[in-house]
């Protein structure tokens, strides 16, 4: 896998559309993204990725589903399941509700990444540090 860095960027418009409705009163992860926005950047995890070879999944969502499936308790199928058909974690992370989603097995390797680069605790670290 290798990283082709994209920015975050705004939540598209539908689907801020279909979360406001489905949420008139709001939800914790739609305040989240709104109040601190994306939280990650690809360039924050560009060295435990090749600039050749298949393009990764952005390892900025990546980040953030791993503390969603902390924070919850899930499984890497149940985690990939949530970013695939949730409406707020799709807000969160910046996706189409048309978005097909990934493998859940894109998790391990990602974990197993940032283990290999030693990057697992500054992830969490900048986490806590953005959270009011």
């Amino acid at each position: 896998m290798s990283l082709r860095p994209s920015l975050a960027g705004a939540v598209p418009a539908s689907t801020a559309a279909v979360a406001r409705a489905a949420f008139p009163r709001g939800a914790p992860y739609l305040r989240l993204r709104d109040t601190l926005g994306p939280l990650f950047t690809d360039q924050q995890f560009a060295t435990l990725f090749p600039s050749h070879g298949q393009p990764a999944e952005a390892p900025w969502r990546l980040a953030l589903v791993t503390l969603l499936q902390f924070t919850e308790n899930l499984s890497d199928r149940r985690a990939a399941d949530a970013a695939r058909s949730r409406i707020d974690w799709k807000y969160l992370l910046g996706l189409e509700l048309a978005d097909p989603g990934f493998d859940a097995s894109v998790l391990s390797e990602f974990r197993s990444r940032l283990v290999g680069g030693r990057r697992g605790g500054a992830a969490a670290r900048h986490a806590a540090g953005a959270v009011p």
